[in-house]
């Protein structure tokens, strides 16, 4: 008889956040419910020790090394994890590596906290829309979405993650975004 190891809590939640991660980049602008608040399931459920990170959220930061990703400056990261709003994040994201044409999946993933269902009023079109996707985001720089833009020439850009506690929303790299 075969005998089939049962899941832990944690890889309950590990596997429960990255299909809600997975699903978000499948359907950008829909918003999809993590198991616990915050940034830390999303860090458990993708790092490991072939990801490089940078975190500006201070308590995150301790959380990292227990995954095995290597803490690095952010122009060098897979990964980056904002802590807030500012012109200093702005500056930071200008430096992330967008990968190439011919490696685009080398382009970084930039996982900021918003408050969704809030503030700037945002349309999306692009793969995985049907048409049109209407969201609103508070707590993002207005500068960010042309910012965003010029980065993003596909297949090059970033994949954005947006977290509100235990809710996630998804801007891939082939998502145009419009202010309305």
């Amino acid at each position: 008889m075969l005998a089939t190891p049962l899941p832990d809590a944690e890889e309950i939640r590990d596997n429960a956040t990255f299909e809600a991660v997975l699903g978000a980049l499948s359907r950008p602008g829909t918003v999809r419910d993590l198991p616990d608040p915050g940034p830390l399931c999303i860090a458990l459920a993708l790092l490991d020790r072939e990801c490089k990170v940078h975190s500006q959220d201070e308590t995150l930061l301790a959380r990292i090394p227990a995954t095995g990703a290597a803490l690095v400056p952010a122009h060098e990261a897979d990964h980056v994890f904002m802590a807030a709003d500012s012109a200093e994040a702005l500056e930071v994201i200008a430096g992330l590596d967008t990968g190439s044409h011919l490696y685009p999946d080398e382009g970084a993933t930039l996982i900021v906290p918003a408050r969704i269902g809030a503030g700037q009023a945002l349309q999306l079109t692009g793969p995985g829309i049907k048409s049109v996707e209407r969201i609103c985001l508070d707590g993002i720089h207005p500068v960010f979405w042309d910012l965003r833009a010029r980065l993003c020439a596909y297949p090059r850009g970033l994949e954005v993650l947006i977290h509100d506690g235990a809710r996630l929303l998804a801007l891939p790299r082939s998502s145009q975004v419009t202010e309305v």
